[in-house]
């Protein structure tokens, strides 16, 4: 963040009811305002290497990239900011790094993870994803789920095949079409947004989605919202009472001494320049 604001910050992240092995990997870095979730996949540890992998990779990356850029300041050549030129770098040198691992370490072959990432700069917000973990905006006591699934079901959906109705009560929800490490090179989304006074954003993974509704999310957010500790406790408390069949990951954000904008309506995707 840059000197106009400041964040607070809650992770958590759980192993759930069913799985002795948490594979999933949270970080995050408030001098530089980014934070990242990743949900690894594969045997033998793969997916906790790879998601381990993943995080620390971004968040060296952008120690080294983010300190010196002003917030929002755009690339000339580019036009785009440097904030998510930076995200989609981290992101890609991820990637990379867990290929290769996984191709030089036999016990590691094939793994694989989710990534969602976070930077917070000045009123703005930059988004890189690749896989299935979300990022959630509460504003205004509206829920909205700001980034789309890289998964089969949610092609399908965009199809017309599955409404969203029919795809929440689907059995498939996890098959995802993007992950880290999975092939040398990977396209990334990107989005841009601006922050508002009094958002704030969820990072998760699918172990606490799968399980909580987006309502039942809603709810706990705006009812710690002064408390970000306590809300992040209570979606995870919530998911393993659900079941927790999966790895459950959480990380709540909230922007502080963010300045009114005058337009609620500016969101840039950037996945189709980048890819």
């Amino acid at each position: 963040m840059s000197a106009a604001g400041a964040l607070t910050v809650a992770g958590r992240t759980h192993a759930g009811q069913v799985r002795t092995q948490n594979e999933d990997y949270i970080g995050y870095d408030t001098r530089i305002g980014a934070v990242v979730l990743a949900d690894g996949m594969g045997g033998y540890r793969g997916g906790e290497i790879a998601s381990a992998i993943a995080v620390n990779t971004i968040l060296d990356h952008l120690r080294r990239t983010l300190p010196g850029v002003r917030p929002g300041e755009i690339d000339p050549d580019t036009g785009v900011t440097r904030q998510a030129l930076a995200a989609r770098e981290a992101i890609i040198r991820a990637n990379e790094t867990i290929y290769k691992t996984s191709r030089s370490q036999a016990q590691y072959q094939g793994m694989g993870t989710t990534v969602v990432l976070a930077v917070f700069h000045g009123n703005r917000i930059t988004i890189g994803h690749v896989g299935d973990s979300r990022i959630y905006r509460l504003r205004d006591n509206e829920l909205d789920q700001v980034t789309i699934d890289h998964t089969l079901l949610q092609e399908l959906v965009d199809r017309g095949f599955y409404s969203p109705g029919e795809a929440k009560a689907s059995l498939n929800k996890n098959l995802v079409t993007r992950a880290l490490g999975i092939e040398p090179t990977v396209a990334v989304d990107i989005i841009e947004d601006v922050v508002f006074p009094d958002d704030i954003f969820l990072l998760c993974s699918d172990g606490l989605n799968d399980m909580v509704d987006d309502e039942d999310i809603r709810l706990v957010l705006r009812s710690y919202e002064e408390d970000l500790d306590k809300a992040a406790d209570e979606l995870i408390n919530l998911a393993n009472e659900a079941g927790g069949r999966d790895n459950i990951s959480a990380i709540l954000v909230k922007a502080t001494g963010v300045p009114a904008q005058p337009s609620r309506s500016w969101v840039r995707r950037l996945a189709d320049w980048f890819n």
